[in-house]
């Protein structure tokens, strides 16, 4: 297998064993608010500005999935069985087919779960990220996306007060027209790890500062401005590190800020590269952080319309959090444009030139345990690149261990999540991506079950069941349902208390939160769900089809967050036991 790795201190390739497998999984994020559906052809000759965008459009020609034809996917009427298409571009505009309703579905199924309560407060419809954190008996929660932040006492499940609004609310009309309490330009809440660092007996909060691309950059190839303000863009690129000294921002101290930008790490805000940490960082409160992240514009290998970046993987030290420290880059084959070998890999690619597909990593490494308290694996999802076992036992030489391809499932992402929770004690992992045309007018994204008992050898083994529609339902499939449908994720690793053994919450967008029981591998099932209603009174027409984006799971209170196009719901079922609703025993993150 080979092995690419960069560092700061040292350039060269590193090459170990092995010669070059290259299929894989591809991957993204949420959908733009506007809908332009332009390109229905193949390419004609472009004069590409942009180094890294034309070397890359000029390594293959354009094989951007032809639309399919109406008789080669939809709804059988006589079996009510829908079949998904083969391949599909990327796009953001409805594709009906002949028996989808026509109408969206305002009601609610629900089978071995009860609605707790719901909160008609929207931060945004599209994605939102999640923490919970306790100060002084009391229970916080944090929604946000970049310039939009909601802060709640969470304490009472029954009875959440908003405490904090910065930026938008969206409603029947979208979002509001002005921001409430605005950040400063280049300021945003990134996705975060909130964790106790023992050393200092503090909460220590790293944000992740990623480059913006829904709302600006539709189509790489054709829009040189916006290539260039994402190239020069007004904020960081990399991390933040804050001493969280109590629940509201004016609590918190900002004691560290980091590039991800490597090759010149004092570079001022303007002049940064890269694209800087996406999704959560993998922090754990401990001596080492790992983030995804491409340093510079060379990372450019992805087809992705809206993205220029294949991210890898970055390690730090963090046992001082005020100063952190770069320790390594873990590149993969096929992310670097002008190298020769990784252009090699890139082109044996199948979906070379489809214009569609996500390469690179999307999220950080999916760690059980962290190299500190004796872990030695993390787990990668490479969009197109593939599944990754890596070795993380010495944070400062990353070593890949194993790589799995998978079949191309695109559009769509096709592998950004990892579901480690289960892996210490079953040896499986759950692999998956998550859909984003709507109308299923893309391939269906499996939830895959990987065996990696044998970290050099993973396994595929099987695919969690399809969620089946609710017999009361006025649809025999949930592509009829409208919007988008498949799975996101199963919440991630900053959720309070531990996961349960054999138990999986994976949100399904329309066809809401779907509990998987995995304690059979040979025959997983759904035990539990809610599919909520579509609610045409309180979210814009263009943002109604991505009905439910994520679940936030309270472990040591067996609660479900929901949060869906229209509010977010507590949720229980006694697949997790009997909920809790008074304060927390234990304050969360843990202490010890």
């Amino acid at each position: 297998m080979a092995k690419f790795t960069r560092s700061a201190r040292n350039l060269s390739w590193l090459i170990v064993a092995g010669g070059l497998a290259l299929s894989g999984i591809g991957c993204a994020e949420s959908k733009e608010t506007g809908s332009d559906d332009g390109h229905s052809g193949h390419d004609a000759p472009l004069a590409i500005d942009d180094k890294w965008v034309a070397r890359l459009n000029g390594l293959n020609p354009d094989r951007t999935p032809p639309d399919p034809s109406p008789a080669d996917y939809g709804l059988d009427t006589q079996t009510g069985v829908f079949t998904h298409p083969v391949a599909t571009r990327d796009s953001h505009d409805r594709k009906p087919f002949d028996g989808i309703l026509d109408y969206w579905d305002t009601n609610q199924y629900i089978k071995n779960m009860k609605v707790e309560a719901y909160y008609p407060i929207t931060v945004e419809p599209f994605h939102t990220w999640q923490n919970i954190v306790d100060f002084d008996g009391r229970r916080y929660l944090y929604q946000y996306v970049r310039r939009d932040l909601k802060i709640f006492d969470i304490t009472n499940p029954k009875d959440v007060q908003l405490l904090l609004t910065r930026g938008h609310t969206w409603g029947a009309n979208g979002p509001d027209e002005k921001a409430q309490n605005p950040m400063e330009e280049g300021e945003m809440f990134g996705a975060a790890s909130i964790q106790w660092n023992s050393e200092l007996g503090k909460y220590i909060m790293v944000q992740g500062y990623e480059i913006r691309r829904f709302g600006l950059l539709k189509d790489k190839r054709r829009q040189p401005d916006k290539v260039a303000a994402i190239r020069n863009a007004n904020h960081l690129k990399g991390f933040k590190v804050y001493e969280m000294n109590g629940p509201m921002p004016e609590d918190w101290k900002l004691i560290a800020e980091r590039t991800t930008g490597i090759n010149n790490p004092d570079a001022p805000i303007g002049q940064q590269q890269g694209s800087g940490v996406r999704d959560l960082p993998a922090y754990f409160g401990g001596d080492f952080m790992f983030v995804a992240a491409a340093p510079d514009a060379s990372y450019a290998l992805t087809e992705y319309p809206n993205d220029l970046y294949s991210a890898g993987y970055q390690s730090w030290d963090m046992s001082d959090p005020s100063n952190p420290k770069f320790l390594q880059q873990l590149t993969v084959p096929g992310q670097i444009a002008f190298d020769p070998e990784h252009e090699a890999a890139y082109k044996q690619n199948p979906r070379a030139g489809n214009r569609t597909s996500w390469m690179g990593a999307r999220m950080s490494l999916f760690i059980p345990t962290p190299p500190e308290e004796g872990g030695k694996y993390g787990y990668a999802a490479m969009g197109g690149l593939g599944f990754y076992v890596v070795d993380i036992s010495d944070p400062a030489q990353m070593k890949i261990v194993s790589h799995l391809n998978f079949e191309p499932s695109v559009a769509g992402t096709e592998g950004d999540f990892i579901d480690v929770s289960q892996v210490e004690k079953t040896g499986i992992v759950y692999f998956s991506g998550y859909p984003l045309n709507e109308d299923c007018w893309e391939p269906y994204k499996d939830v895959h079950m990987i065996d990696v008992s044998d970290p050099t050898a993973p396994k595929k083994i099987g695919v969690l069941p399809r969620p089946p529609a609710p017999e009361n339902a006025p649809f025999s499939d949930f592509c009829q349902r409208r919007g988008s449908f498949g799975p996101k994720r199963t919440g991630y690793y900053t959720q309070p208390g531990e996961p349960r053994d054999g138990i999986l919450p994976f949100n399904f967008y329309n066809a809401g939160l779907q509990i998987f029981d995995v304690s059979d591998v040979e025959n997983p099932e759904i035990v539990a769900y809610f599919v909520p209603p579509f609610n045409t009174e309180r979210v814009a027409s263009y943002a109604r089809g991505n009905l439910s984006h994520s679940v936030y799971v309270e472990y040591d209170r067996n609660i479900f967050w929901l949060f869906t196009n229209h509010g977010f719901y507590a949720l229980s079922s006694p697949v997790l036991g009997e909920p809790s609703f008074a304060a927390p025993e234990k304050p969360w993150p843990p202490r010890d």
